[in-house]
Protein backbone atom coordinates (compact mmCIF):
# COMPACT_ATOMS: atom_id res chain seq x y z
CA UNK A 1 0.00 0.00 0.00
CA UNK A 2 2.84 2.42 0.84
CA UNK A 3 4.44 1.90 -2.57
CA UNK A 4 1.11 2.43 -4.33
CA UNK A 5 0.71 5.76 -2.54
CA UNK A 6 4.24 6.81 -3.52
CA UNK A 7 3.70 5.88 -7.18
CA UNK A 8 0.43 7.82 -7.27
CA UNK A 9 2.13 10.91 -5.88
CA UNK A 10 5.11 11.00 -8.25
CA UNK A 11 4.97 13.76 -10.84
CA UNK A 12 7.44 16.24 -12.31
CA UNK A 13 6.78 19.66 -10.81
CA UNK A 14 6.18 22.56 -13.21
CA UNK A 15 5.97 26.27 -12.49
CA UNK A 16 2.81 28.06 -13.59
CA UNK A 17 3.31 29.47 -17.10
CA UNK A 18 1.23 30.37 -20.11
CA UNK A 19 0.35 27.57 -22.48
CA UNK A 20 2.77 28.74 -25.17
CA UNK A 21 5.81 29.16 -22.89
CA UNK A 22 8.94 27.00 -22.96
CA UNK A 23 10.52 28.74 -19.94
CA UNK A 24 13.43 26.46 -19.07
CA UNK A 25 15.71 23.79 -20.44
CA UNK A 26 13.52 20.83 -21.48
CA UNK A 27 10.30 22.74 -21.06
CA UNK A 28 7.80 23.78 -18.37
CA UNK A 29 8.17 20.61 -16.28
CA UNK A 30 11.85 20.02 -17.03
CA UNK A 31 11.04 16.57 -18.44
CA UNK A 32 11.20 17.36 -22.16
CA UNK A 33 7.45 16.83 -22.70
CA UNK A 34 5.22 19.47 -24.29
CA UNK A 35 1.42 19.67 -24.27
CA UNK A 36 1.44 21.07 -27.82
CA UNK A 37 -0.89 19.18 -30.18
CA UNK A 38 0.21 20.60 -33.53
CA UNK A 39 3.94 20.93 -34.19
CA UNK A 40 6.03 20.97 -37.41
CA UNK A 41 7.25 17.59 -38.63
CA UNK A 42 9.38 18.49 -41.66
CA UNK A 43 11.63 21.45 -42.46
CA UNK A 44 14.97 22.35 -44.00
CA UNK A 45 17.40 25.24 -44.37
CA UNK A 46 15.00 26.94 -46.82
CA UNK A 47 11.77 25.14 -45.93
CA UNK A 48 9.28 26.10 -43.21
CA UNK A 49 11.75 28.55 -41.64
CA UNK A 50 9.74 31.49 -40.31
CA UNK A 51 12.92 33.36 -39.47
CA UNK A 52 16.53 32.90 -38.46
CA UNK A 53 18.64 35.25 -36.39
CA UNK A 54 22.45 35.25 -36.59
CA UNK A 55 24.45 34.53 -33.44
CA UNK A 56 27.93 35.98 -32.86
CA UNK A 57 29.62 32.77 -31.70
CA UNK A 58 29.22 29.04 -31.24
CA UNK A 59 27.42 27.87 -28.12
CA UNK A 60 25.70 24.81 -26.68
CA UNK A 61 22.99 26.47 -24.58
CA UNK A 62 19.39 25.98 -25.69
CA UNK A 63 16.70 28.63 -26.28
CA UNK A 64 13.82 29.37 -23.90
CA UNK A 65 10.60 31.16 -24.82
CA UNK A 66 8.34 33.43 -22.75
CA UNK A 67 6.33 36.63 -23.07
CA UNK A 68 6.80 36.90 -26.84
CA UNK A 69 10.57 36.70 -26.41
CA UNK A 70 13.25 34.07 -27.07
CA UNK A 71 16.32 34.01 -24.84
CA UNK A 72 19.66 32.33 -25.52
CA UNK A 73 23.10 32.67 -23.94
CA UNK A 74 26.11 33.17 -26.18
CA UNK A 75 29.83 33.96 -25.79
CA UNK A 76 31.32 36.87 -27.66
CA UNK A 77 34.80 35.33 -27.95
CA UNK A 78 36.68 32.02 -27.69
CA UNK A 79 38.26 32.85 -24.33
CA UNK A 80 35.06 33.55 -22.41
CA UNK A 81 36.05 37.10 -21.50
CA UNK A 82 32.68 38.43 -22.68
CA UNK A 83 29.52 36.39 -22.04
CA UNK A 84 26.07 37.48 -23.15
CA UNK A 85 22.35 36.87 -22.85
CA UNK A 86 20.42 37.64 -26.07
CA UNK A 87 16.72 38.45 -26.27
CA UNK A 88 14.89 38.10 -29.61
CA UNK A 89 11.37 38.99 -30.67
CA UNK A 90 9.64 35.67 -31.32
CA UNK A 91 7.53 37.18 -34.14
CA UNK A 92 10.39 38.11 -36.46
CA UNK A 93 13.69 37.22 -34.78
CA UNK A 94 14.80 40.82 -34.31
CA UNK A 95 17.24 41.43 -31.46
CA UNK A 96 15.44 43.26 -28.66
CA UNK A 97 18.40 43.53 -26.30
CA UNK A 98 21.75 42.04 -25.33
CA UNK A 99 23.26 41.98 -21.85
CA UNK A 100 27.01 41.30 -21.91
CA UNK A 101 29.18 40.52 -18.89
CA UNK A 102 32.74 41.76 -19.35
CA UNK A 103 34.43 39.09 -17.27
CA UNK A 104 37.88 39.99 -18.52
CA UNK A 105 39.44 36.64 -17.66
CA UNK A 106 40.39 33.68 -19.78
CA UNK A 107 39.04 30.45 -18.33
CA UNK A 108 39.52 26.91 -19.64
CA UNK A 109 36.99 24.87 -21.57
CA UNK A 110 36.94 22.17 -24.22
CA UNK A 111 36.84 23.03 -27.92
CA UNK A 112 33.48 21.26 -28.25
CA UNK A 113 31.98 23.19 -25.32
CA UNK A 114 32.18 26.97 -25.85
CA UNK A 115 31.61 29.35 -22.96
CA UNK A 116 28.05 30.50 -22.14
CA UNK A 117 26.71 26.98 -22.75
CA UNK A 118 24.13 27.21 -19.97
CA UNK A 119 20.42 27.55 -20.79
CA UNK A 120 18.61 30.49 -19.15
CA UNK A 121 15.34 30.16 -17.23
CA UNK A 122 12.40 32.56 -16.87
CA UNK A 123 9.22 32.92 -14.84
CA UNK A 124 7.62 35.25 -17.38
CA UNK A 125 8.74 38.34 -15.47
CA UNK A 126 12.45 37.73 -14.96
CA UNK A 127 15.15 35.72 -16.72
CA UNK A 128 18.14 34.15 -14.97
CA UNK A 129 21.37 33.05 -16.64
CA UNK A 130 24.44 31.31 -15.23
CA UNK A 131 27.77 32.49 -16.64
CA UNK A 132 29.86 30.12 -14.51
CA UNK A 133 32.81 31.91 -12.90
CA UNK A 134 31.49 35.22 -14.30
CA UNK A 135 28.44 34.90 -12.03
CA UNK A 136 24.69 34.31 -11.81
CA UNK A 137 22.57 37.15 -13.28
CA UNK A 138 18.89 38.09 -13.23
CA UNK A 139 17.22 40.58 -15.63
CA UNK A 140 13.68 41.71 -16.25
CA UNK A 141 12.19 40.95 -19.67
CA UNK A 142 13.33 44.34 -20.99
CA UNK A 143 16.95 43.59 -20.12
CA UNK A 144 17.30 45.62 -16.93
CA UNK A 145 19.67 43.97 -14.45
CA UNK A 146 17.85 43.13 -11.22
CA UNK A 147 20.63 41.38 -9.34
CA UNK A 148 23.87 39.44 -9.78
CA UNK A 149 25.84 37.00 -7.68
CA UNK A 150 29.53 36.10 -7.68
CA UNK A 151 29.59 32.40 -6.74
CA UNK A 152 33.35 31.98 -6.88
CA UNK A 153 35.71 30.45 -9.38
CA UNK A 154 34.78 27.31 -11.29
CA UNK A 155 37.55 25.86 -13.42
CA UNK A 156 37.49 22.64 -15.40
CA UNK A 157 39.26 21.70 -18.66
CA UNK A 158 35.87 20.75 -20.13
CA UNK A 159 34.11 23.98 -19.12
CA UNK A 160 30.53 24.03 -17.85
CA UNK A 161 26.96 23.54 -19.08
CA UNK A 162 24.66 23.14 -16.07
CA UNK A 163 21.56 25.34 -16.12
CA UNK A 164 19.47 26.99 -13.37
CA UNK A 165 15.88 25.92 -12.74
CA UNK A 166 13.06 27.65 -10.84
CA UNK A 167 10.98 26.25 -8.00
CA UNK A 168 8.65 28.16 -5.65
CA UNK A 169 10.15 31.58 -6.49
CA UNK A 170 13.62 30.19 -5.96
CA UNK A 171 16.54 29.63 -8.31
CA UNK A 172 18.08 26.17 -7.92
CA UNK A 173 21.58 25.72 -9.33
CA UNK A 174 24.04 22.83 -9.41
CA UNK A 175 27.21 24.91 -9.13
CA UNK A 176 30.35 23.49 -10.69
CA UNK A 177 32.33 21.65 -11.89
CA UNK A 178 35.51 22.59 -10.07
CA UNK A 179 37.32 22.17 -6.79
CA UNK A 180 34.26 23.33 -4.86
CA UNK A 181 30.89 21.89 -5.94
CA UNK A 182 27.55 22.74 -4.36
CA UNK A 183 23.83 22.82 -5.01
CA UNK A 184 22.28 26.10 -3.91
CA UNK A 185 18.95 27.93 -3.70
CA UNK A 186 18.60 31.68 -4.29
CA UNK A 187 15.66 34.01 -3.80
CA UNK A 188 14.36 34.85 -7.28
CA UNK A 189 13.43 38.41 -6.31
CA UNK A 190 16.72 39.40 -4.63
CA UNK A 191 19.37 36.77 -5.43
CA UNK A 192 19.93 36.13 -1.71
CA UNK A 193 21.35 32.70 -0.87
CA UNK A 194 18.71 30.65 0.93
CA UNK A 195 20.78 27.50 1.33
CA UNK A 196 23.91 25.88 -0.01
CA UNK A 197 24.85 22.20 0.19
CA UNK A 198 28.36 21.16 -0.70
CA UNK A 199 29.12 17.93 -2.51
CA UNK A 200 32.39 16.33 -1.31
CA UNK A 201 35.08 16.42 -4.00
CA UNK A 202 37.58 13.64 -3.41
CA UNK A 203 39.88 14.65 -6.25
CA UNK A 204 41.15 18.06 -7.34
CA UNK A 205 38.02 19.05 -9.25
CA UNK A 206 39.51 17.98 -12.58
CA UNK A 207 40.62 14.42 -11.92
CA UNK A 208 39.22 11.92 -9.44
CA UNK A 209 40.83 10.71 -6.23
CA UNK A 210 42.86 7.92 -7.79
CA UNK A 211 44.10 10.12 -10.63
CA UNK A 212 42.91 7.70 -13.29
CA UNK A 213 40.26 9.86 -14.91
CA UNK A 214 38.31 13.10 -15.05
CA UNK A 215 35.52 14.04 -12.68
CA UNK A 216 32.72 16.59 -12.66
CA UNK A 217 28.98 17.21 -12.85
CA UNK A 218 27.30 19.24 -15.58
CA UNK A 219 23.86 18.03 -14.48
CA UNK A 220 20.81 20.29 -14.45
CA UNK A 221 18.60 19.20 -11.51
CA UNK A 222 14.95 18.16 -11.77
CA UNK A 223 12.06 18.55 -9.31
CA UNK A 224 9.86 15.58 -8.40
CA UNK A 225 7.04 15.06 -5.92
CA UNK A 226 7.28 12.05 -3.60
CA UNK A 227 4.38 11.27 -1.27
CA UNK A 228 3.12 14.83 -1.65
CA UNK A 229 6.45 16.54 -0.97
CA UNK A 230 8.86 18.09 -3.46
CA UNK A 231 12.44 16.93 -3.90
CA UNK A 232 15.37 18.22 -5.95
CA UNK A 233 17.20 15.37 -7.67
CA UNK A 234 20.67 15.92 -9.13
CA UNK A 235 23.46 13.67 -10.37
CA UNK A 236 26.87 14.30 -8.85
CA UNK A 237 30.14 12.73 -10.08
CA UNK A 238 29.71 9.50 -8.08
CA UNK A 239 26.07 9.37 -6.97
CA UNK A 240 22.46 10.46 -7.37
CA UNK A 241 21.31 12.84 -4.62
CA UNK A 242 17.86 13.93 -3.43
CA UNK A 243 17.63 17.32 -1.64
CA UNK A 244 14.94 18.99 0.42
CA UNK A 245 14.13 22.20 -1.54
CA UNK A 246 13.18 24.04 1.69
CA UNK A 247 16.59 23.83 3.37
CA UNK A 248 18.94 21.88 1.07
CA UNK A 249 19.35 18.93 3.40
CA UNK A 250 20.20 15.66 1.68
CA UNK A 251 17.24 13.29 1.91
CA UNK A 252 18.80 10.29 0.16
CA UNK A 253 21.59 9.22 -2.13
CA UNK A 254 22.42 6.25 -4.34
CA UNK A 255 25.97 5.33 -5.30
CA UNK A 256 26.92 4.00 -8.72
CA UNK A 257 27.33 6.93 -11.13
CA UNK A 258 31.13 6.57 -11.20
CA UNK A 259 32.93 4.25 -13.62
CA UNK A 260 34.06 0.88 -12.35
CA UNK A 261 37.76 0.87 -11.56
CA UNK A 262 37.82 4.65 -11.08
CA UNK A 263 38.28 5.45 -14.78
CA UNK A 264 36.04 8.55 -14.76
CA UNK A 265 33.47 10.13 -12.42
CA UNK A 266 31.27 12.16 -14.76
CA UNK A 267 27.64 13.28 -14.78
CA UNK A 268 26.51 15.11 -17.91
CA UNK A 269 22.78 14.60 -18.36
CA UNK A 270 19.77 15.18 -16.10
CA UNK A 271 17.96 12.40 -14.21
CA UNK A 272 14.83 10.98 -15.84
CA UNK A 273 11.70 10.43 -13.76
CA UNK A 274 10.10 7.16 -14.91
CA UNK A 275 7.05 6.49 -12.73
CA UNK A 276 8.40 5.77 -9.25
CA UNK A 277 11.97 5.35 -10.52
CA UNK A 278 14.83 7.68 -11.38
CA UNK A 279 16.87 6.50 -14.38
CA UNK A 280 20.35 7.93 -14.85
CA UNK A 281 23.20 7.29 -17.29
CA UNK A 282 26.71 8.48 -16.43
CA UNK A 283 28.95 10.26 -18.91
CA UNK A 284 31.89 9.07 -21.00
CA UNK A 285 30.69 5.49 -21.32
CA UNK A 286 29.70 5.33 -17.67
CA UNK A 287 27.11 3.15 -15.97
CA UNK A 288 23.33 3.34 -16.08
CA UNK A 289 21.31 2.98 -12.88
CA UNK A 290 17.70 2.82 -11.79
CA UNK A 291 16.69 3.97 -8.29
CA UNK A 292 13.22 3.72 -6.79
CA UNK A 293 12.08 6.86 -4.99
CA UNK A 294 10.71 6.96 -1.46
CA UNK A 295 13.73 6.12 0.70
CA UNK A 296 15.97 7.99 3.13
CA UNK A 297 19.72 8.00 3.64
CA UNK A 298 21.89 5.64 1.60
CA UNK A 299 19.37 3.80 -0.58
CA UNK A 300 22.01 2.01 -2.66
CA UNK A 301 21.46 -1.44 -1.14
CA UNK A 302 17.70 -1.15 -0.76
CA UNK A 303 16.28 0.90 -3.65
CA UNK A 304 18.83 0.75 -6.44
CA UNK A 305 16.98 -1.59 -8.79
CA UNK A 306 19.68 -2.16 -11.39
CA UNK A 307 23.06 -1.00 -12.61
CA UNK A 308 24.55 -1.52 -16.06
CA UNK A 309 28.30 -1.19 -15.61
CA UNK A 310 28.91 0.43 -19.01
CA UNK A 311 26.65 2.33 -21.39
CA UNK A 312 27.53 4.22 -24.58
CA UNK A 313 28.71 7.82 -24.33
CA UNK A 314 25.79 9.82 -22.86
CA UNK A 315 25.54 13.62 -22.92
CA UNK A 316 21.92 14.45 -23.74
CA UNK A 317 18.91 13.57 -21.58
CA UNK A 318 16.12 11.17 -22.49
CA UNK A 319 12.36 11.11 -21.93
CA UNK A 320 9.88 8.75 -20.26
CA UNK A 321 6.77 7.79 -22.22
CA UNK A 322 4.23 5.00 -21.71
CA UNK A 323 6.47 2.84 -19.55
CA UNK A 324 9.67 3.25 -21.60
CA UNK A 325 12.69 5.54 -21.47
CA UNK A 326 14.10 6.86 -24.75
CA UNK A 327 17.74 7.91 -24.37
CA UNK A 328 20.05 9.72 -26.81
CA UNK A 329 23.61 8.41 -26.85
CA UNK A 330 26.44 9.95 -28.82
CA UNK A 331 26.06 7.52 -31.73
CA UNK A 332 22.62 5.99 -31.22
CA UNK A 333 19.15 6.19 -29.71
CA UNK A 334 17.95 3.53 -27.27
CA UNK A 335 14.66 2.45 -25.77
CA UNK A 336 15.12 1.16 -22.20
CA UNK A 337 12.94 -0.62 -19.68
CA UNK A 338 13.22 1.60 -16.56
CA UNK A 339 12.39 -1.31 -14.25
CA UNK A 340 15.31 -3.48 -15.35
CA UNK A 341 17.64 -1.30 -17.42
CA UNK A 342 17.25 -3.72 -20.32
CA UNK A 343 17.71 -2.29 -23.82
CA UNK A 344 14.53 -2.92 -25.82
CA UNK A 345 16.01 -1.57 -29.05
CA UNK A 346 18.91 0.50 -30.31
CA UNK A 347 19.20 2.42 -33.58
CA UNK A 348 21.67 4.91 -35.04
CA UNK A 349 18.78 7.18 -35.98
CA UNK A 350 20.30 8.15 -39.31
CA UNK A 351 21.67 11.55 -38.27
CA UNK A 352 25.14 10.83 -36.84
CA UNK A 353 26.13 11.90 -33.34
CA UNK A 354 23.75 13.24 -30.65
CA UNK A 355 24.62 15.67 -27.87
CA UNK A 356 21.20 17.30 -27.61
CA UNK A 357 18.30 16.02 -25.52
CA UNK A 358 15.02 14.49 -26.64
CA UNK A 359 11.82 16.54 -26.43
CA UNK A 360 8.28 15.33 -27.11
CA UNK A 361 5.26 17.04 -28.66
CA UNK A 362 2.09 15.83 -30.38
CA UNK A 363 3.07 12.23 -29.68
CA UNK A 364 6.44 12.53 -31.47
CA UNK A 365 10.06 12.65 -30.28
CA UNK A 366 12.44 15.35 -31.55
CA UNK A 367 16.24 15.07 -31.30
CA UNK A 368 18.82 17.36 -32.92
CA UNK A 369 22.15 15.83 -33.92
CA UNK A 370 25.54 17.49 -33.88
CA UNK A 371 25.34 18.16 -37.63
CA UNK A 372 22.12 20.13 -37.16
CA UNK A 373 19.74 17.44 -38.37
CA UNK A 374 16.65 16.95 -36.22
CA UNK A 375 15.22 13.44 -36.36
CA UNK A 376 11.55 13.02 -35.61
CA UNK A 377 10.50 9.55 -34.49
CA UNK A 378 7.48 7.89 -33.00
CA UNK A 379 7.85 6.45 -29.48
CA UNK A 380 7.52 2.72 -29.99
CA UNK A 381 8.74 0.09 -27.49
CA UNK A 382 9.26 -2.47 -30.26
CA UNK A 383 11.33 -0.62 -32.88
CA UNK A 384 12.78 2.70 -34.00
CA UNK A 385 10.17 4.38 -36.20
CA UNK A 386 11.60 7.36 -38.10
CA UNK A 387 9.07 9.96 -39.26
CA UNK A 388 11.35 12.69 -40.63
CA UNK A 389 14.97 13.81 -40.83
CA UNK A 390 15.35 17.59 -41.08
CA UNK A 391 18.75 19.08 -41.93
CA UNK A 392 19.69 22.72 -41.38
CA UNK A 393 23.28 22.25 -42.55
CA UNK A 394 24.75 23.91 -39.44
CA UNK A 395 26.29 22.17 -36.43
CA UNK A 396 24.38 22.11 -33.16
CA UNK A 397 24.78 20.65 -29.67
CA UNK A 398 21.52 22.10 -28.36
CA UNK A 399 17.97 21.00 -27.56
CA UNK A 400 14.87 22.34 -29.37
CA UNK A 401 12.28 24.51 -27.62
CA UNK A 402 8.62 24.03 -28.57
CA UNK A 403 6.15 26.88 -28.15
CA UNK A 404 2.73 27.67 -29.62
CA UNK A 405 3.12 25.44 -32.67
CA UNK A 406 6.69 26.55 -33.40
CA UNK A 407 10.09 24.93 -32.86
CA UNK A 408 13.15 27.01 -31.92
CA UNK A 409 16.55 25.49 -32.73
CA UNK A 410 19.92 26.97 -31.87
CA UNK A 411 22.84 26.09 -34.17
CA UNK A 412 26.44 27.30 -34.04
CA UNK A 413 25.50 30.12 -36.45
CA UNK A 414 21.84 30.99 -36.02
CA UNK A 415 18.70 30.79 -33.96
CA UNK A 416 15.87 29.30 -36.07
CA UNK A 417 12.12 29.56 -35.75
CA UNK A 418 10.41 26.64 -37.55
CA UNK A 419 6.72 26.79 -38.42
CA UNK A 420 4.47 24.83 -40.78
CA UNK A 421 4.22 21.28 -42.14
CA UNK A 422 2.02 20.30 -39.22
CA UNK A 423 0.48 16.85 -39.26
CA UNK A 424 -1.97 15.06 -36.92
Amino acid sequence: MKRIMIVAALVCVARPSSADDWPSWRGPAGNGVSDEKSVPVTWGAEENVRWKAPLPHRGNGSPVVSGGRVFVSCPEDDEGKRRSLYCFDRKDGKTLWVQTVDFGKRTPTHGTNPHSSSTPVTDGKRVVVFHDAAGLFCYDLDGKELWKRDLGEFRHPWGYGNSPILHDDRVILNSGPGKRVFVASFDLATGKTLWETEEPVKGDGDTNSNGKGYMGSWCTPIVVKVAGKDQIVCAQPTRLVGYNPADGKILWWAEGVQHDGGAHDLAYSSPILAGDTIVYVGGFGGPGIGVRLGGRGDVTPSLRLWRNAKEPQSIGTGVYLDGCVYVPFEGSIQCLDPRSGKTLWQDRGGAGSYWGSIVVAAGRCYLTSRNGTTVVFRPNPRKFELLASNALGEDSNSTPAISNGEIFIRTFKNLYCIRGAQKP
